[in-house]
């Protein structure tokens, strides 16, 4: 199975009915910039793939369930460099 990219990931995450107030609010402005981005090496604007993720993994932290559970892994994935 191959990765998807970045603005997969984050299209499916935004469209999560799971994915509820502040965390919502807080990772949607990380999220929203990361559907333009196809891989961890990409920049939005002067801000880095890299970071712009991992400031997403650090809005949803508390986001539970399969789909959390399923879309924090690929996301980790990608700033891991793992295929």
């Amino acid at each position: 199975m191959s990765k998807r990219t970045l603005n997969e990931i984050a299209s499916e995450a935004l469209a999560c009915n799971t994915l509820k107030g502040n965390t919502r609010f807080y990772a949607a402005a990380y999220l929203e910039p990361m559907t333009t981005l196809d891989n961890i090496h990409d920049t939005y604007g002067v801000d880095s793939a890299r970071a712009i993720v991992a400031y997403a993994l650090s809005n949803l932290r508390s986001w539970r369930g399969e789909d959390a559970q399923r879309i924090k892994a690929e996301l980790n994935a990608h700033l891991k460099g793992v295929k």
